[in-house]
């Protein structure tokens, strides 16, 4: 499985998931067991594994609820969220939705970041490599996206962008080249999809045909 880096959406309170591997006090298991979840959640969908996902984000929303807090439950539902933005799966964030009166502000603005709707008031709650992003000029988002090093936080963004309509050519190439070093068959397929169609519509007939053939290539090894 390769590496993932847990979003660093996970604010403030998500530091005691990140400590788990670090030295010091001994750390509950629910620590643990929910970063590992986490961790195998965002992989098993990014490669379009649903049940592996499905499977993996009840273990770690069982652990988080073990600790009666909604703040942790909360985030286990944005992390899932922002895995859908990130291959333009641009839905409602139910999950979200049912605890949001009892959230924090925090996990509210990043839940409005993802849906496209953050107040300009609330852009400072955000994780710091999404800042730039929500307050960018439609002109240097995709350079801001861009400067993320995380590739799951650098998906999520550029799935933002596309959400507010602000995706221009070259982020859709940075979206592309993404997935694809990370081998995340979903939203490489996603962001294709949209080359595609824009190609289709520029009237480069033979663009839109080479990147249908490169998505028939991704889905032919898709076996999962």
């Amino acid at each position: 499985m390769r590496r993932i880096i847990l979003p660093s959406m996970m604010f403030a309170g998500a530091a005691m998931l990140l400590s788990a591997c670090a030295s010091g006090p001994a750390v509950p298991d629910w620590q643990m067991n929910a970063k590992s979840n986490i961790e195998h959640m965002i992989s098993a969908y990014m490669v379009g594994n649903d049940r592996g996902e499905a499977q993996e984000f009840a273990n770690a929303r069982s652990e988080m609820t073990s600790t009666g807090q909604i703040a942790l439950v909360a985030k286990v539902e944005l992390i899932r969220c922002a895995t859908r933005v990130a291959s333009l799966v641009l839905e409602e964030c139910k999950g979200f939705g049912n605890l949001r009166s009892d959230s924090a502000a925090v996990e509210r603005a990043y839940a409005d970041y993802l849906a496209g709707q953050v107040r300009p008031q609330d852009i400072a709650l955000l994780p710091l490599q999404h800042r730039s992003v929500a307050s960018a000029a439609p002109d240097g988002a995709a350079l801001a996206v861009a400067g993320i090093s995380d590739p799951f936080s650098r998906l999520v963004a550029a799935g933002v962008l596309l959400r507010t309509g602000r995706a221009n050519p070259a982020l859709l190439t940075l979206a592309v080249d993404t997935a694809s070093a990370q081998g995340w068959r979903r939203p490489l397929l996603a962001w294709l999809g949209v080359q595609a169609m824009r190609a289709q519509q520029a009237g480069d007939t033979s663009e839109a045909l080479r990147l249908r053939r490169r998505m028939d290539l991704v889905q032919e090894t898709n076996h999962l």
